[in-house]
């Protein structure tokens, strides 16, 4: 780590993306010093405010402005319909984020990281296998794997996924607002997410007073279990830090670490902890602490 923490300054900016703009947070070290960049994406249906904010403000305070951004369609930022998640688009965000802080001139957009968590961070393995250009990547709890990652939900979730999967698709064909699932619920009820600590754990992560919504179009079913981000890694040519939580019940650790183990330059923390742990208490304390150790040794 550097030495004394420097004071933090919060910006609200946003950014255009295709055909919206996504809203986002500059934290950045207050001084006359350009600062290098790390952007920052969440997961499953979360926005920014869900503790991205707390990671961002850690890594200010040690010398590195921090971009954390929500995706189009999902809380302040633009995108019709709402609550639409889509692979695509989401990694065009991650794209039009990058963009943004190369262009700034309150950074210094040639020293640039990125930062993914959960669903982000099989997003963060994607887009680092698209940039060698970047400085380093950091994958928190990656979701590496759709497949895995429906083999832990279960069969019997997934076959009572199938008729809100049938309506919603319908629901697009014919210009009709999304037929949505839940993303976090309790043990055998239907959702994207609904291991013991699903639920408890992502509701956690909702600041009081926030509106939110535990939903998404159902319509991403089928692309959740196709997209597999963890083969990308192999083909990461910059360092990149994997934080794995041995007990996820989301995003099963054993496709993530063999995924890993293929990456270049990758370098593999593990934590008892966990999925939903990784944000709050101890567990963050000690994460955030090992990430701003990785980032600003490759961009201070």
């Amino acid at each position: 780590m550097t030495g004394q923490a420097a004071a933090v300054e919060r910006l609200d900016v946003a950014f255009p993306s295709g055909d919206a703009s996504c809203s986002a947070w500059l934290h950045r070290p207050v001084g006359d010093r350009l600062a290098p960049v790390v952007v920052l994406g969440h997961g499953l249906g979360a926005t920014r405010e869900m503790r991205l904010d707390a990671y961002a403000r850690r890594f200010a305070a040690h010398g590195l402005a921090a971009l954390a951004f929500t995706y189009r369609h999902f809380g302040d930022s633009e995108g019709t319909p709402r609550q639409l998640l889509s692979v695509a688009r989401q990694l065009e965000d991650w794209e039009s984020a990058i963009a943004h802080v190369r262009t700034r001139k309150d950074v210094d957009g040639r020293r640039v990281a990125i930062w993914g968590s959960s669903f982000g961070g099989g997003h963060a393995i994607t887009i680092a296998a698209r940039h060698p250009e970047l400085a380093a990547a950091v994958a928190q709890c990656p979701f590496t794997d759709g497949l895995a990652s429906a083999r832990a939900l279960g069969l019997a979730t997934s076959v009572k996924a199938i008729p809100l999967l049938l309506r919603d698709t319908l629901a697009a064909i014919a210009g009709r607002p999304p037929v949505t699932i839940p993303v976090a619920a309790p043990p055998g009820d239907v959702a994207l997410m609904n291991a013991p600590d699903a639920a408890s754990g992502y509701h956690a992560l909702i600041p009081d007073g926030l509106p939110f919504r535990n939903e998404v179009a159902a319509r991403i079913i089928p692309s959740l279990s196709a997209y597999r981000p963890g083969r990308a890694a192999k083909d990461v040519r910059i360092p990149i830090l994997f934080c794995v939580s041995d007990t996820d019940t989301v995003a099963p650790p054993g496709p993530t670490l063999r995924y890993a183990r293929t990456a270049p330059h990758g370098d593999v923390r593990r934590y008892d902890a966990g999925h939903f742990a990784f944000y709050v208490g101890e567990t963050f304390e000690q994460i955030v602490a090992d990430q701003v150790e990785f980032l600003t040794s490759r961009l201070l």
